[in-house]
């Protein structure tokens, strides 16, 4: 025998409330004109006439009071059983606790401010995520497929996310678009990584975006439709395997220092933008970075995205440039306490 589910769109609770308090109103006028009760009396007597408890009548009804409340009880059946139904299906299916614990994670997307929307969950996202959580990062996860985060949900209750699809624009609209300061796309078809840029970019145009792509003129597209860094993960991993052949100590002593599970070597950046004003202007030999936090500044990123190897001293950070550094946790801890950086 086939059996049907109702969906939220047939059992809407709302509804079920909207219409109870209708019927209740409607008792409460009607009683009032037809045997002139009091409001009290008058909803009283509705309130008993519609939940059939069976209690006695305020006073005696006239014939035409009567039949007012046969027609009211009649009409009332399949408003309760409707009510009872939709309740039901919210309470016994889980739907009204995955309604608070949908309000609960928008209150607190509400509030965010300069996170990261992280759009699919698939490999990518994971590593994605799971770096993000490292840091302390904030940031919310838009992903359609619900049982991908099943897992994620169940370790940590305070994930956030949006469960939909990344290409809408509710979808980011919910993960707080217009206040977050990043977004990262990582999901397998280009197409929808593309469209996701090109809303992102509409929708906050100073958003700094970072999108996956699989093909070179996707890549290309994605450049011109406002993405700020496109990675390929193929093309990455082709150089990385065959470089390994070249210069495997080279590769094996950066694959070293980028594991921050492992190493004690990190990377940390400064932009102009946080630098403060009492260091701008400044050369690097002017800084101190060595002799005050032990940091090493190993490359300069210039205006327009390209980058110096191991600066000068004579190197002054400019606008929109910003300075990369190496060094140990505690030198790096050190270093962002000085320039009040986040860890």
């Amino acid at each position: 025998m086939m059996r049907f589910r109702f969906t939220s769109n047939a059992l809407d609770l709302r509804l079920a409330l909207l219409l109870l308090l209708v019927t209740m109103a409607v008792g409460t006028v009607g009683l009032m004109l037809i045997e002139g009760y009091t409001l009290i009396d008058a909803f009283y007597m509705s309130v008993i006439t519609i939940s059939t408890v069976g209690f006695g009548e305020v006073q005696p009804l006239s014939n035409a009071g009567r039949l007012f409340v046969s027609a009211l009880v009649v009409f009332n059946i399949g408003i309760v059983a409707y009510v009872l139904a939709a309740f039901s299906y919210y309470v016994i299916d889980g739907k009204l606790f995955e309604t608070m614990q949908y309000n609960r994670i928008q209150a607190k997307i509400g509030k965010m401010s300069g996170h990261t929307i992280v759009c699919g969950y698939g490999k990518y996202g994971r590593e994605i995520v799971s770096h993000l959580r490292l840091h302390d990062h904030p940031y919310v996860i838009v992903e359609q497929n619900e049982e991908k985060l099943a897992d994620l949900i169940e370790e940590d209750e305070d994930i956030l996310y949006v469960i939909d699809d990344a290409t809408h624009d509710d979808a980011l609209f919910a993960a707080g678009i217009e206040r977050a300061s990043s977004l990262i796309t990582a999901l397998n078809d280009d197409s929808d990584n593309l469209f996701i840029v090109l809303s992102s970019k509409d929708l906050n145009p100073a958003l700094r975006i970072v999108s996956r792509a699989k093909e070179l003129r996707g890549r290309q597209k994605m450049m011109k439709a406002g993405a700020s860094h496109v990675i390929m993960p193929e093309q990455i991993g082709g150089f990385y395997m065959a470089t390994l052949i070249s210069k495997p100590g080279a590769v094996e002593f950066f694959s070293f220092i980028t594991n921050e599970l492992s190493a004690d070597i990190g990377f940390e950046e400064l932009r102009y933008d946080q630098l403060p004003d009492k260091y701008r202007g400044k050369p690097i030999m002017e800084l101190n970075l060595r002799s005050t936090t032990g940091v090493n500044i190993i490359g300069h990123r210039l205006q327009g995205g390209k980058y110096q190897v191991n600066p000068g001293p004579d190197t002054v950070l400019r606008s929109e440039g910003s300075f990369i550094v190496v060094g140990n946790p505690k030198q790096l801890d050190d270093f962002r306490r000085l320039f009040h950086l986040p860890a």
